[in-house]
């Protein structure tokens, strides 16, 4: 049986027909004068047949790392390049993005809680709307890229749904080191379009409000290495870390909360291995002469830390993710080279 031929990608207004780019803006609501709120969208349409991608960043507005991942994508690759379509949506909150505000201005709503989305629902639900039916539901796959929330920075990590063999495939195809296993919140991008039969994966990287250049490589990397998995990009291979580990919901996973109020001594960084009982950071008062130690409560890795240092009680200091001997072995063994 011959291949199928390639076909336009179609939206409401438009197509982009095989062998062709496009970049133009898509409007998804109104301001308070009426004016067209439009999102910045680039269609990559390859001249042969293969698989629709989706990556998508910003439903977050302050969360920038990806919005560069995603943005060099879509201005460096061509038709040429793909056996298949690439759509990029680099902001999907820009309300949010021009207000460098998480959430939807105004309204105060997390457009990452809103999706599928409704064309009669709320203003973050019909958002979530015209941008899930016109260009989440034609695709093959999904990758979400995002950041921790302000304060805070991530290691780079994935967070996917492993119950469904087509989702641990995409994971597991982007090669980062840590994946994280479960569903995801109602309302997320990520579980409403696993939920409706389209693999999607968040990637979660770094901090808010900036762009940090070496994990924007290593996500780039990672997106080439699913696109060769999926046949949609060459002559680009999978890569296959050093090291993996996956945390299943068996698996102890945890935010350690502060126990006191003040200034934070963090003595680790995100991707850091702590040992039970060792101290993670010191919690003093002004004067230094209080003073509360915040231990491990197990043996793990760091997947995500504190970085503004003043705290409230039971304000989160950082993420631990517990690891299998084998993995934890392999960590002590590469840093212990790298300290060589």
């Amino acid at each position: 049986m011959s291949p199928s031929s390639p076909s336009a990608f179609t939206y409401n207004g438009g197509a982009v027909e095989p062998g062709e780019s496009a970049n133009f803006r898509f409007t998804v609501s109104e301001t308070y004068l009426g004016d067209p709120v439009r999102i910045p969208v680039t269609i990559i349409n390859g001249s042969s047949d293969g698989p629709t991608a989706c990556l998508t960043a910003a439903s977050h507005g302050d969360e920038l790392n990806g919005v560069e991942v995603v943005r060099t994508v879509a201005q460096q690759w061509s038709a040429d390049d793909l056996n298949g379509t690439v759509v990029c949506l680099p902001v999907l909150n820009v309300p949010g993005f021009l207000a460098q505000e998480r959430y939807l201005p105004i309204i105060d709503r997390d457009l990452n809680r809103a999706f599928r989305g409704s064309e009669t629902g709320t203003s973050a639900q019909r958002i979530a709307y015209q941008i899930y039916e016109n260009f989440i539901a034609p695709t093959d796959f999904v990758i979400d890229f995002h950041t921790s929330t302000r304060g805070r920075n991530n290691m780079l990590h994935v967070l996917a749904d492993l119950s469904e063999p087509s989702v641990d495939r995409l994971a597991r195809a982007f090669g980062s080191n840590v994946i994280i296993d479960g569903e995801g919140p109602s309302g997320s991008l990520r579980r409403e379009a696993t939920t409706a039969g389209i693999p999607t994966i968040s990637v979660e990287m770094g901090q808010a409000h900036r762009f940090q250049r070496s994990m924007i490589d290593a996500a780039r990397n990672g997106i080439e290495s699913v696109m060769a998995e999926f046949g949609l990009r060459h002559p680009v291979a999978v890569h296959w870390p050093s090291w993996r580990t996956v945390i299943d919901p068996d698996r102890q996973n945890t935010w350690i909360r502060a126990d006191a109020g003040g200034i934070v001594d963090m003595h680790f960084t995100s991707g850091d291995l702590v040992y039970e009982g060792e101290t993670i950071c010191t919690i003093s008062n002004p004067f230094v002469t209080e003073k509360v130690d915040m231990e491990a409560p197990f043996t793990g890795l760091l997947v995500g830390v504190l970085e503004n240092p003043v705290v409230y009680p039971g304000n989160p200091l950082c993420r631990i993710v517990e690891l299998d001997d084998v993995t934890r072995r392999i960590i002590e063994s590469n840093t212990l080279n790298e300290a060589m």
